[in-house]
């Protein structure tokens, strides 16, 4: 109980600490919009000139043949003119600022990130398919564990009476990492919804489970009870982000000042409703059960319970990226992969502890 009142002091120092983050300084630069307009006219920065800005609606050069034109991979990531035309003078700049001795600034609300490979966030990519490895193996292994090493029931069915429940958490956490590694990739329209509904629904569900899990909840008229509302409340969240206004509800940024670049505006949103909401909400359920509960695995909850909160805090929390690569997100996507294989650690003992449980009790 002791750590359950620290950890919640944690949190809401955490969600305290969340400030207002100004409107980026490096797109407000006369000189950073100067370049870009010409670079978008010319199609050239200095010795460096952009192909797409030379392509027709077509997506072929208007100058060049075919076998000049880009390769297939960079049109299958829509880099159009104004976006490379960005890319190119954010790093002029940043190479000015780094030889007058100035710290980073962002442009259009995100940090100067250096490409690899046509990747927008190398780091945060690499890090999300690191942690759908380790997700795909505690899956895969937690099913070897209850069908093929545990005891089944004379129905062949599994004596754990939450493998159904664990079987849809490790598909939604894949789908989740998956669309993340590809939403690092490259941000357009499409990626963003697909990332943040599958974040939404991987949250909602992570509630569900640890309802179900703490109060030891068996009868599936029960289950249905407790998990129906907040399905629907999930599903009304994802479908008003993609049919009606994706207002980025489920970012960790606290409260941001975003930019209308075209209407030279700034305006105050909230961005950390939902899916803060939910992913505080299981993670006080899990302290709270392990700290009143006896179980043998219950300092793998504690451990976990202490790397979410540095997740929440770096996913508040920013700062310039590192080499140009690793930023504050980037570090929180990292510090998730230890934490799944130890989360992926619980359930299978919990498998284990659960089967024997009720194996005694048939004796």
């Amino acid at each position: 109980m002791a750590l359950s009142r620290r950890l919640s002091v944690v949190l809401v120092a955490v969600l305290w600490f969340a400030a207002g983050i100004s409107a980026s300084d490096g797109d407000a630069d006369p000189i950073y919009i100067t370049c870009v307009e010409e670079c978008e006219k010319t199609g050239c920065i200095g010795a460096i000139c952009l192909q797409r800005c030379n392509m027709t609606s077509e997506g072929k050069s208007a100058k060049d043949p075919w076998y000049l034109q880009e390769p297939l991979y960079i049109k299958w990531k829509k880099w159009d003119c104004l976006s490379g035309c960005r890319y190119q003078c954010m790093l002029v700049m940043e190479e000015e600022r780094e030889k007058a001795g100035d710290t980073p600034v962002k442009y259009h609300g995100k940090w100067p990130l250096k490409r690899a490979f046509g990747i927008e966030e190398p780091a945060a990519v690499a890090f999300s398919a690191l942690n759908l490895a380790v997700q795909f193996h505690g899956w895969v292994s937690f099913f070897i564990l209850v069908n093929y090493k545990l005891p089944l029931r004379p129905t062949r069915q599994t004596y754990y009476e939450y493998t159904g429940l664990w079987h849809i958490y490790g598909t939604l956490s894949m789908n989740f990492l998956f669309w993340s590694a590809v939403y690092h990739s490259r941000v357009v329209e499409m990626t963003e919804k697909l990332n943040y509904s599958s974040a939404a629904a991987i949250l909602g569900f992570s509630l569900i489970v640890a309802i179900l899990r703490a109060f030891s909840v068996r009868s599936e008229a029960t289950r249905v009870m407790v998990a129906a509302p907040l399905i629907a409340f999930v599903t009304t969240h994802i479908l008003y982000l993609n049919c009606y206004q994706f207002d980025y509800g489920c970012e960790f940024e606290g409260m941001r000042l975003i930019v209308d670049t075209d209407k030279n505006r700034v305006s105050s949103i909230p961005t950390n409703e939902v899916c803060l909401t939910l992913a505080v909400a299981q993670l006080l359920v899990w302290v709270v059960w392990a700290g009143v509960s006896n179980h043998p695995s219950r300092w793998k909850i504690r451990l976990v319970s202490v790397g979410e909160c540095l997740i929440v805090f770096f996913q508040i929390y920013d700062f310039p990226p590192f080499w140009g690569f690793l930023d504050a997100h980037g570090i929180s996507h990292a510090i998730a992969i230890p934490i799944s294989y130890i989360w992926w650690g619980f359930i299978h003992d919990d498998g284990v502890y659960r089967t024997t449980a009720l194996l005694k009790k048939t004796k």
